[in-house]
Parts: C-alpha cells; sequence; structure tokens
C-alpha cells in the first residue's frame, strides 16, 4: 500500500521532472548541513527512530530528485513537534502527519532543520509517522567522497551512472533523517524509482522491482542502517551473485554490480570470500548475514554504505595481490555499521581499526615481512598535529580536517597505536577487547548481537577488563595527546639509560625491549625509565620487533622532505 502511494506522488510529479528547462543552481548549503553530527535537538532525543519508508524518484538527465519519505517515530517523552534534517535547498510540498495534511504554518525549514508542529501533543510511548514530499537538485559532489552529495556520471557505454557519497555532510542531503551518529532508523525502505533500464541498488535485501511508463521502482529493505550508510546505485548494472559460507555455521550472500569490465569484476569478485573468511576468524561472524555482502561499482572512489560498499577503484591491486580498498571499505561492516561511533570525536574506532585489518591481512597473506611493511607504510603519514580524542562533541569536518582536527590520523596513527596495544596487553586479551567493542559480547554468534554503538571510554574500560590492568596511561597519552612519547637514550660507560618523556607528563610505563648481542632484555619501565648493561663490545638495538609508536627523528626528516617537494600554493 506505501508503495503505491509512493508511486503515485511520483507520478503526479512527472511533469515537473519532465520540464526541458534546467533549473537554477541552489544556494550554497548552510553551514549547518555542510557539518554532518550537530548536537541532536531537544525533540530528536526524545524519539526513537522506528521505520523510515523512503521513495526517490531520481531524474538523471536533470539531476533532479523527488521525494516521499514517511518516518514514523516512538515518543519516549512527551512531544510537541518533529525536528527533521533535510538541506534547504530541497523544496518541501507537503507534509503529513499520521495521514493528515499541514498548513504552511505549521512547518518550516530555514538552515536546514526542518521542525514540524504536531496537530496535538504526543503522549510518550505512543507513535506517529510524519510524511514529507520533497523536490529539487540535490547537492553535487566536487571530489567524493571527501566532498559529499550526488555523483552524476556516465558509465563507459554512456548511459547515466549516480550514485550518493555523504558521510561528511549527511543523510539530509537527499532525505529527511536525523543527522548525527546516533540517529540511525531501525528499518530502512527504500523505493528508487529511475529511467528503464537502469538497476538501482540500495541497502539490504531486494524486494521487488515494478516497471510502469518507462520507469522502474526497485524496493530494498534493511536494518539498523548507519545514517550515512543508507546509499543510491543507479547504473546499467550487470550483477555477480554467489554465496559464502561462514565458518560461524551460516550462508551468506554475495552480490556485486558492476558496470563494464566482467573479466575483471569476476577476479574482484573472487577477492569476497577470502576477505569475509580473514574478518569473520579476526574479528567475528559478518553483521549482515541475513541481507548480504554487496558491492556495488561506483564513479568514485568508494566508501562503506552498508551492505552495498561503494567500489571505484579501478580494480588497483597492492604488492599482496588484492584490492585493499575493497577490504578496507568491507571491514567498514564491522567497524562503522555493525559497531557505530556515537559521536564524531569517536570516529577512530571506525577508521583506526579498519586500517589495522590491512596490515593484519597482508599477513595472513605473506606473512611478517607484509605486516610490518604496511605498518611502514602508514608510519611515515602519521602528522601528530592534532589529538585523536577531543574528549568534547564534534562535528564530522573537526574531525577529518586535517588543520582543524586530526585528520588521517584517526587512520594511521589509530592503526599503529592498535598494533602496539597489542604487543602490551597480549593477542588474547586484544581480540577479545576488539569482540567486546563490535558486538557487546566476547561469544558473538549470528542471531545473538545487533548492531550498536560505541565510544572511546567504553574501549577504554573494555581494554582495562580484559587485560586486568589500568590501561588509562596508555590512552591518555596516544589519544588525548597529539605528540607521540619520545623515548631518550643516554650512555654512560657501559650503562643505557632509557627515559619515557611523554605530552602531559603523565604515568608512561610502558615497556622497552632492547636486544643486547644475541639476547633480548626486557625493561619494565614502571616509572618511565630503566637501565640495561652493555656487555664490552656489544651493540644494540632498541625495540628491535618494532613494538612501539614513538617519536622517530628519521621518520620527522622525511616528512620534512616531503613537505618541501609539494608544490606551492599559489
Amino acid at each position: 500500500m506505501q508503495k503505491t502511494l509512493m508511486l503515485g506522488v511520483s507520478l503526479a510529479l512527472t511533469t515537473v521532472a519532465c520540464s526541458p528547462t534546467q533549473p537554477p543552481a541552489p544556494p550554497p548549503l548552510t553551514d549547518y548541513t555542510r557539518n554532518s553530527g550537530a548536537a541532536r535537538a531537544p525533540e530528536q532525543l526524545a524519539v526513537t527512530f522506528e521505520h523510515a519508508d523512503l521513495g526517490i524518484r531520481v531524474d538523471p538527465v536533470r539531476h533532479w530528485i523527488e521525494g516521499d519519505a514517511r518516518l514514523t517515530f516512538l515518543a519516549t517523552a512527551p512531544l510537541r513537534r518533529v525536528v527533521l534534517d533535510l538541506d534547504r535547498n530541497l523544496p518541501i510540498d507537503t507534509v503529513e502527519v499520521d495521514g493528515k495534511a499541514l498548513p504552511r504554518r505549521a512547518f518550516r525549514n530555514p538552515e536546514g532543520r526542518l521542525q514540524i508542529d504536531l496537530p496535538s501533543p504526543l503522549a510518550a510511548g505512543a507513535r506517529t509517522t510524519v510524511r514529507v514530499v520533497y523536490h529539487g537538485s540535490p547537492h553535487t559532489a566536487v571530489r567524493a567522497p571527501w566532498d559529499g552529495g550526488f555523483v552524476w556520471s556516465k558509465a563507459p557505454d554512456g548511459k547515466p551512472w549516480v550514485a550518493t557519497a555523504v558521510e561528511g555532510e549527511g543523510c539530509d542531503l537527499f532525505w529527511p533523517c536525523i543527522d548525527h551518529p546516533m540517529g540511525r532508523p531501525k528499518l530502512v525502505d527504500e523505493h528508487i524509482t529511475v529511467p528503464a533500464p537502469l538497476v538501482a541498488v540500495g541497502n539490504g535485501v531486494a524486494r521487488g522491482m515494478d516497471e510502469v511508463d518507462g520507469w522502474r521502482t526497485y524496493h530494498w529493505q534493511s536494518h539498523d542502517v548507519s545514517t550515512y550508510g543508507v546509499a543510491l546505485n543507479i547504473g546499467p548494472y550487470r550483477e555477480l551473485s554467489g554465496s559464502y559460507a561462514s565458518r560461524f555455521g551460516n550462508t551468506i550472500p554475495t552480490h556485486y554490480w558492476y558496470v563494464d569490465d566482467e573479466a575483471q569484476a569476476r577476479a574482484l569478485f573472487a577477492e569476497f570470500p577470502p576477505m569475509l573468511d580473514f574478518l569473520e576468524r579476526a574479528v567475528g561472524p559478518y553483521p549482515f548475514a541475513g541481507e548480504k555482502m554487496g558491492v556495488a561499482e561506483t564513479p568514485f572512489k568508494g566508501m562503506e554504505h552498508q551492505t552495498i560498499n561503494a567500489y571505484g577503484n579501478q580494480y588497483a591491486k597492492n604488492p599482496y595481490g588484492y584490492d585493499d580498498l575493497l577490504q578496507h571499505e568491507l571491514a567498514h561492516e564491522w567497524f562503522g555499521n555493525q559497531m557505530t561511533n556515537a559521536n564524531w570525536d569517536d570516529m577512530w574506532l571506525h577508521e583506526a581499526f579498519a586500517t589495522y585489518m590491512q596490515p593484519l591481512y597482508a599477513e595472513s597473506i605473506g606473512g611478517r615481512q607484509a605486516y610490518f611493511a604496511s605498518l611502514m607504510q602508514l608510519r611515515s603519514r602519521v602528522a601528530n598535529k592534532h589529538p585523536i580524542v577531543s574528549g568534547q562533541p564534534r562535528r564530522e569536518e573537526d574531525v577529518y580536517d586535517d588543520e582543524r582536527g586530526p585528520g588521517q590520523d584517526i587512520y594511521d596513527k589509530g592503526a599503529l597505536m592498535l598494533h602496539t596495544l597489542r604487543t602490551v596487553i597480549g593477542d588474547d586479551a586484544f581480540y577479545r577487547s576488539l569482540r567486546l567493542l563490535v558486538y557487546g559480547t566476547e561469544h558473538p554468534e549470528p542471531g545473538n548481537f545487533s548492531p550498536r554503538y560505541g565510544t572511546t571510554d567504553e574501549f577504554v574500560g573494555i581494554v582495562d577488563r580484559t587485560s586486568g590492568r589500568d590501561m588509562r596511561w596508555f590512552f591518555d597519552v596516544y589519544l588525548r595527546q597529539a605528540a607521540l612519547p619520545e623515548l631518550k637514550v643516554a650512555r654512560t660507560g657501559q650503562t643505557l639509560h632509557l627515559t619515557w618523556s611523554v605530552p602531559g607528563n603523565g604515568p608512561f610505563p610502558m615497556p622497552v625491549d632492547v636486544r643486547v648481542g644475541d639476547r633480548v632484555v626486557t625493561l619494565p619501565m614502571n616509572d618511565g625509565s630503566g637501565d640495561v648493561t652493555l656487555p664490552e663490545g656489544a651493540g644494540y638495538t632498541i625495540d628491535p620487533d618494532s613494538k612501539l609508536l614513538r617519536r622517530d627523528a628519521g621518520i620527522e626528516a622525511f616528512r620534512a622532505y616531503i613537505e618541501k617537494r609539494k608544490p606551492r600554493k599559489t
């Protein structure tokens, strides 16, 4: 019934969509819309987002969409209005509450925060369904996925090829939502209408396709989708499908939608099973086995859209023979979609863990050499300009912008920190901590976990419990300080004296290995210092197994050299 009504609205607007004149360029995005993750309004905190039933008609020729969103909320406190996020450049045609149209004065959207006055107050425990019908030319991404929006392109055969990537700016670029990591709906239905013979691929499970008057409507259904993980993928897609027999006894449907090169597509599709097997072995069950492990080829590099990851890496291979972007985005199904950061300030929980899965995967293929070679690539990029975690709620841009926040360090520095943490607490405690973060249980099995939110403080507490140690000193330095700890080494006669110097001057009892001749001595460094005696004529190596993330003069010299070689801005 809902699907039919949505199609009716779309067909009623056909005369608008087929107009030959191009719409004027929309005004710039407001600051509120441009930056995802602003504090939620009190009204948004007072609801559970139960269902987003989205009808979106996409006209690739005019770069135009028509939307019909039915959003169901459960009030957890008395409610007088519903507050949503939607780009003001998508004009609203009508708003209904529980089937009754509202007068124009009952809703307003000046800056991209849509306020809808309810006809009568809603009591705690009651439900309401708000319908928003809208249209317009959605924001176009300039450099997706780093700059978010719609990507309007053409496939090699000349047919339209359209995709969305909205991590930075948020879901409100094309549908009315709660644009905050904790705003995910429990159920999402996507009814995507496109010109035949194009194919529209969305999140979750395919529920069917109807074709009317040269327009196809594809129905996709998914559960607990991360807000920026809701995606549209439209093009002359061809499909590869199969199944993966999980080590946990269930079967996972696998799909790849591609636009051109079948041979390369099949080669990429063959990478799905070993990547799934590794991540299930390292982390635990694939979180969305009841839906699919899906990938859609896109005209931009990539993004971790839940169950339909965007892939546009031109079928690249790294020295270990696999596509590292595909593996990184797949890791986000665990770190990002199953476990979602509660605030953008916790975004390292997505990026550091997904990045660390790449050296681990390289090791599973190429051994320890591949592992440490991958880590060295990460080490050469660490900037240390800002702390990874500020301890305050932040918007997306405040984290990803290298000038205002940690930027790339949430990937590289975060992954290297995890490597060091693993060496300190041991594999058992490390992987138990990882599973508790992702699933909320040390013993995940298909059916005994649901998507959840994670925070930095929660993870620190998990590590304390699994290791049986107070590890706050570790995270206080690596997450909450910009500079790296420095190991100062002084020699007096045959005595080597080591001292940790850390930003913030707090405790840092980080053990240090020293190779002396053919033996390795471990200094506990309980008070931040330690001594080792060198036999006459013996050489030594500090941290011979590369366990420690610390200040490195050689890396700093390398980075300074690279900075000098960068073209000057004019």
